[in-house]
């Protein structure tokens, strides 16, 4: 990652009271910090001529007021794919030393810039010069961050506004030979961010963080990609307590749930940085839905522009580019030419770890007998069984009509079931489902031990295309509250045959394959 240009705030320095920022508070989220910076960049293969390069700067991207909502306001909700003019964050903080919390945030966003070949001063889409070398028309990005700390004191008394602002300006760069030149170009960004502070009780506060575009608007049928010279682009925050810790917003603890849905977050999605647990010193807010605490695998050896995706086959992918569509690749933009390089220097060893990693194994037999409700029915867990991986490994294991028990009710094939998704642990976008009806498809037992529930929602227009096509939503056990057949939904539910044979997912869809 190239490292970020500083744009206003107080990146490092003293602040006015002669204290210091909290010291290395955003470090620990740095790589994911990035891996939001730069997502969607330039996807695989990473040619200017591939379809899904020619739209580009889908997330968390504030255009001027007056263009964006030039058909209509826009409207607010925690997806940063939607354009917007501003972006709002806010959560709770936990005040441990009254005396000395402060906050601190940095916005982190970036400037477009347009790269533009010329030839004999008349501008042109691409350039061959006389040392082989491909010189293509394209836009780039350069990376911004602003920094603002103050006591939390202050913040209770007053908001705090500092400019966001990107300086204009023009670069250029002559070819060898006299060939042509390329000239890089880049518009002024003015921007604003407003962070405020309310008390809720002695020891807990609401933070709030806004950002908005304050630019002058182009004409109001600007296409997209020249209003985006004035936007700024995968526009997330950092936000740093020091004598103060945040609450997590998706696993909150039982006493704050009413404040915790008083915030109000437009455009972006806040969760705890850090280690694990339902608080932490540092937050990231980002146009992109993550999980608390979240990380980049350890075995991810550099930046792939699509964090969400599998490093293995990308990197394979790359690897099988013709010498012509690396050519491109290298001529469309640096960062390409940098995964290019790593993936052709990249050491077997490196490439190995790649495959994947086991982070956690459970007991393939319980260590002692249990009767717990959640204990699997059939079939029963055996030590004598071979390993998942040898051949053998699944015999006796029928995903329609195998049941495990939940609450004292033998779940499968047909039964009906309320989502519960757990807090702590759930896939964020499962959570959106909380409450809603749905029928088991299938029981599916985990190669490291645990079970899964495939499911269809009762309201989903597509169900019986999705359990054809074997594409369904998985919840453990625990996140499933029986219910009686449909219009009996007080009486408990016994497994009926399924509706239609349940499908083996693709490595994608498999539950226990969470990418990190």
């Amino acid at each position: 990652m190239a490292e970020a240009l500083v744009e206003g705030g107080t990146h490092g320095a003293a602040t006015t009271d002669g204290t210091g920022p909290c010291p290395g508070v955003f470090e620990q989220l740095s790589a994911v910090a990035d891996a939001v910076l730069y997502e969607g960049y330039l996807l695989y293969p990473y040619r200017r001529s591939s379809t899904k390069n020619r739209v580009r700067w889908q997330f968390g991207v504030l255009f001027p007021r007056d263009w964006v909502e030039a058909d209509g306001p826009v409207t607010p909700g925690v997806s940063g794919s939607a354009d917007s003019w501003y972006q709002q964050t806010e959560c709770l903080l936990r005040v441990r030393q009254p005396d000395h919390a402060r906050v601190r945030v940095r916005v982190r966003y970036l400037q477009m810039q347009r790269k533009q070949v010329e030839e004999a001063g008349r501008p042109v889409e691409s350039l061959h010069t006389d040392d082989g070398a491909v010189h293509l028309t394209f836009d780039e990005a350069l990376p911004r961050e602003c920094e603002v700390e103050a006591p939390l004191d202050e913040l209770l008394r007053g908001a705090r506004v500092v400019a966001v602002n990107a300086a204009a300006g023009t670069d250029v760069e002559p070819l060898p030979a006299n060939a042509g030149r390329v000239v890089r170009s880049r518009e002024e960004i003015r921007a604003e961010t407003t962070v405020s502070a309310e008390r809720l009780s002695d020891d807990l506060c609401r933070i709030r963080v806004r950002t908005t575009n304050t630019a002058p608007a182009p004409p109001p049928h600007t296409p997209r990609d020249e209003a985006l010279r004035r936007a700024l682009i995968a526009t997330h925050t950092l936000i740093g307590g020091g004598g103060a810790e945040f609450v997590s917003l998706i696993d909150p603890p039982t006493d704050l749930d009413a404040p915790v849905r008083a915030c109000r977050n437009e455009f972006t999605f806040p969760v705890l940085g850090g280690e694990t647990g339902d608080t932490a010193p540092v937050l990231l807010s980002a146009p992109i839905i993550l999980p608390d605490h979240p990380r980049v695998a350890p075995e991810s050896p550099g930046d792939l522009h699509d964090a969400a995706e599998i490093d293995e086959i990308l990197t394979l992918r790359t690897m099988l580019l013709t010498d012509e569509e690396k050519r491109e690749a290298r001529a469309t933009d640096p960062r390409a030419a940098a995964i290019l390089d790593r993936v052709d220097t990249m050491p077997q060893e490196v490439f190995e770890r790649l495959h994947g990693a086991v982070r956690s194994l459970t007991p393939a037999a319980p260590t002692a007998p249990t009767d717990h409700p959640l204990t699997p029915v059939t079939p029963t867990a055996s030590a004598d069984r071979p390993a998942w991986w040898q051949e053998g490994g699944d015999e006796g294991l029928s995903p329609t009509t195998d049941t495990v028990l939940v609450d004292g009710v033998r779940l499968g094939g047909g039964s009906r079931v309320r989502l519960r998704p757990r807090g702590r642990g759930a896939d964020a976008q499962d959570m959106f489902l909380a409450g809603r009806t749905a029928e088991v498809a299938a029981v599916f037992h985990d190669v490291d031990g645990s079970v899964h529930l495939a499911v269809t929602l009762d309201d989903d227009p597509a169900a019986e295309l999705n359990n054809w096509y074997g594409r369904f939503h998985y919840f453990r056990p625990d996140e499933l509250e029986p219910l009686g057949p449909a219009g009996s939904p007080d009486e408990p539910s016994a497994p009926a045959p399924a509706a239609a044979p349940a499908r083996h997912t693709t490595d994608s869809e498999t539950p226990a394959a969470e990418a990190e």
